[in-house]
């Protein structure tokens, strides 16, 4: 195989990133709206639309911030900070950069429901779709592994076995699917919980995924991702050391079980 790939149309080519990452929000926002349509919303059209505004716009300035410290030496070192922030993105910065968007939304409106639940599955088929396009791409986009002489080596462009970190994260979110499936269908799961869950576990794999991943290492030998990714989970902690108060119950009052 060779990286990064190209989807041969004609006489043109196109690299296959660049059409899965169109799909990937195409088909993740029309599942979105199935779903809505499917489930219904007890948020407001209007509200919904301020909220989804606000997560897009977190989204963009949270991936790109983190994005760009994740090597700050580069950062300092370029001609165009802006430029190179703008440049730089990644998920994880994207999440909690949404996340807080989410919630200055909500204040600005008033509005009480939570609302991540819809996202969580249209979330994961989006990423799913991304990361094929990033493992696509091999070495020559940031999301690669080190060198391992593991049975999972691929050689992604520079003749080297590296873990293909993609591939792995691919496989994660299948697993998390079906967990967060397995979860709503055993437990009776308070409103918001389905999001909850999708965070944390994401979190958690992101800060475990980045120690076979090179990346700038900070004094304390995390990288900037690992650090979000921690202060991502403790703003969840509450939920972490008392998953009970994730449940409700029937008459929908949510039970906070010490």
């Amino acid at each position: 195989m060779n990286f990064p790939v190209y989807l041969h149309i004609g006489t043109h080519k196109i690299l296959l990133h660049m059409v899965t990452e169109i799909a990937a929000f195409f088909i993740a926002f029309r599942y979105y709206l199935y779903l809505r349509r499917k489930k219904g919303d007890a948020i407001s059209g209007l509200h919904r639309l301020y909220i989804l505004l606000g997560a897009t716009l977190g989204a963009l300035l949270g991936s790109r911030l983190l994005g760009g410290l994740e090597d700050p030496i580069a950062l300092q070192r370029s001609t165009s900070p802006l430029l190179y922030l703008y440049a730089n993105k990644t998920i994880v910065g994207g999440f909690l950069g949404g996340l807080a968007g989410v919630e200055l939304a909500k204040k600005a409106v008033g509005e009480k429901q939570r609302s991540g639940d819809l996202y969580v599955y249209p979330i994961l088929l989006g990423l799913v779709i991304g990361r094929i396009g990033c493992f696509s791409m091999g070495v020559y986009e940031e999301t690669y592994g080190l060198p391992t002489t593991a049975f999972t080596g691929m050689d992604l462009g520079d003749g080297l076995m590296r873990h293909p970190v993609a591939l792995y994260e691919i496989g994660f979110l299948v697993v998390l699917w079906w967990l967060i499936r397995w979860a709503s269908r055993r437990y009776p799961l308070d409103n918001g919980a389905l999001f909850k869950l999708f965070m944390v576990g994401y979190l958690v794999f992101r800060f475990l995924l980045d120690f076979i991943k090179p990346h700038y290492t900070w004094a304390i030998g995390l990288s900037s991702i690992q650090v979000a990714c921690l202060l991502g989970l403790l703003y969840y902690i509450r939920f972490i050391i008392h998953p009970k108060k994730l449940l409700t119950t029937d008459a929908g009052t949510p039970l906070h079980i010490l």
